[in-house]
């Protein structure tokens, strides 16, 4: 699970970064947190849409769907936390 957790880290390092800073925002919806505690239960949860034991597949699922979940929240947030996380996390 923590290679799986390293490599997730790697693909996804700068909009992890904006959803968190999204998350801290004093406007942050519900939908927000809801949202993102659902994509980290899936990472950490051992139940996956293809299980891990198949060689490459297993990773690549998590690899595909977690990046995506991640950029589909981002998308959907008002204008002004879009902006006011990306300029949060160019400042780290």
């Amino acid at each position: 699970m923590w290679k799986r957790t390293v490599v997730l880290w790697r693909v996804v390092r700068a909009d992890a970064q904006r959803l968190w800073f999204a998350l801290r925002h004093p406007d942050a919806p519900i939908w927000l947190k809801i949202g993102t505690a659902l994509i980290v239960a899936y990472i950490v949860s051992p139940i996956d849409l293809v299980p891990d034991f198949i060689p490459f597949v297993g990773l690549v699922d998590d690899i595909v769907i977690v990046p995506f979940a991640i950029r589909w929240l981002l998308g959907r947030l008002p204008a002004h936390i879009r902006m006011d996380a990306e300029r949060a996390a160019r400042s780290q």
